[in-house]
């Protein structure tokens, strides 16, 4: 068996920030020209042939203020803890994979005239590569008085989501399944790692 040196950085990476300004000037630009964004950008199932490029840059456009801030703070969290973990590239690699299979998912399971928008499979690839990789780790979901297992605040958000009108559940799904393989993948390969 091979195996990798993983190392832990302290500082946010760069990328996140870059993919953070990205997905703000587009929603900005959004509010100017949203036909556009959203027909140019957004997935719709029945035009994907015609438009190919949308399986990726649908993750980079979102459906208003609030829908893009709990986007971008879960990714701050999320992907500057998993890249410390497993490093800078292989978190990039997380990240844009677990968007692109929520995006198969979708174009598979999703109604075919409905544009799907928003970065949440490629979030929900985060969260479950972190599930696998620090089963034991508790966070604070609020309103909740006492911290929870990151495993099952990523599980039961899922489940919650799923459940609201208007949410693409397909592509959070093909995300959160990327993601728990990846987390299996890079936790088998690592020589030493504490499970927190």
């Amino acid at each position: 068996m091979s195996y990798m040196h993983y190392s832990y950085r302290r500082s946010t990476p760069e990328s996140i920030w870059i993919i953070i300004t990205i997905n703000t000037l587009i929603l900005i630009f959004s509010f100017f020209a949203s036909r556009f964004i959203y027909s140019f950008m957004g997935l719709t199932p029945a035009y994907f042939l015609a438009r190919p490029w949308t399986i990726l840059t649908n993750i980079f456009v979102h459906a208003g203020l609030l829908h893009l801030l709990t986007n971008m703070f879960t990714l701050y969290f999320f992907g500057s803890f998993l890249a410390r973990l497993i490093g800078e590239r292989k978190f990039l690699l997380v990240y844009f994979a677990g968007g692109i299979m929520g995006s198969l998912f979708y174009l598979w399971l999703g109604s075919p005239l409905t544009v799907a928008v928003g970065a949440s499979g490629a979030i929900f690839a985060l969260g479950g590569a972190l599930s696998v990789l620090t089963p034991k780790l508790r966070v604070f979901i609020f309103p909740l008085p006492i911290p929870i297992p990151l495993w099952l605040a990523v599980i039961g958000g899922f489940l919650l989501l799923s459940f609201l009108p208007n949410i693409a559940w397909q592509a959070h799904l093909g995300g959160l399944l990327l993601g728990l393989a990846a987390g299996y993948y890079f936790r088998r390969r690592m020589r030493h790692f504490v499970i927190i």
